[in-house]
């Protein structure tokens, strides 16, 4: 797959630079710029990320990095079971268990959301890191509702995390969360105080929380790019310099 010139490989984590070492010179190179498109991609173009995750893959397969990329590349694209033989083969090279929540949702999304409340008691979630902990619980939550246990999904978000008032970069998601669990459960007014509450947090926009909460408000948007309106103007200053002539 074609690469940009300006992609040189430095632009990756020096943590992954360093794990390329171990290749020769030149397939490393070749092997980190791959990697930086996923990175570049995975977001806007998920498809276009995996490909080039599927190159990196076949030059390095025995690099955890690789690994790691090749799994989100795949989880992304929806395609769960790849993404979490992915995910198994990074952490049996690492030990880490950093991979552990969203291996969890790998398990919802392959229709097993039992497995991935047997994940969420493990022993592995008390290695997490305050970020993972708070994902993990996210997952949990997620495989409640996929379970159709709608009490059970709030009840699971709440935390010390969620009754917060400090913002820390899994406070929108959270109360996101929550609120849309509310919401699910038939509890409108107090969902509504928690898409509130995610607005405020959500720095980045990284949730729909502004929206969810203008629907629950009866705002409706017009589409600014909603062609009809052009047209029934024109057709109708057509129609006023018709008369004119006439």
């Amino acid at each position: 797959m074609p690469i940009p010139e300006e992609v040189t490989g430095d632009e990756i984590d020096k943590d992954v630079r360093q794990e390329l070492q171990s290749l020769p010179k030149t397939l490393a190179e070749d092997v980190a710029r791959n990697l930086v498109m996923v990175a570049r991609l995975l977001d806007e173009d998920p498809e276009a990320a995996y490909g080039y995750s599927r190159v990196a893959l076949r030059l390095a397969s025995r690099v955890a990095a690789v690994r790691e990329a090749a799994g989100f590349a795949a989880y992304a694209n929806q395609k769960y079971g790849e993404a979490l033989a992915e995910f198994r083969a990074a952490r049996r090279m690492t030990g880490s268990v950093e991979l552990w929540p969203v291996m969890a949702d790998c398990e919802r999304g392959l229709g097993r959301p039992e497995k991935a409340l047997d994940m969420a008691g493990a022993p592995e979630v008390h290695k997490l890191d305050k970020a993972g902990q708070v994902e993990m619980r996210l997952v949990a939550a997620g495989a409640r509702r996929d379970m159709g246990q709608l009490d059970a999904a709030i009840v699971t978000l709440q935390s010390p995390e969620l009754a917060s008032n400090s913002v820390q970069p899994w406070t929108a998601r959270l109360r996101y969360a929550y609120a849309d669990a509310l919401l699910a459960a038939g509890r409108e007014r107090e969902a509504r105080e928690w898409f509130a509450k995610a607005v405020e947090s959500d720095r980045d926009g990284s949730t729909d929380a502004s929206d969810r909460l203008a629907e629950l408000d009866g705002v409706e948007f017009m589409d600014a790019l909603d062609e009809s309106e052009p047209e029934a103007a024109a057709e109708s200053r057509r129609s006023a310099e018709d008369g004119e002539k006439d």
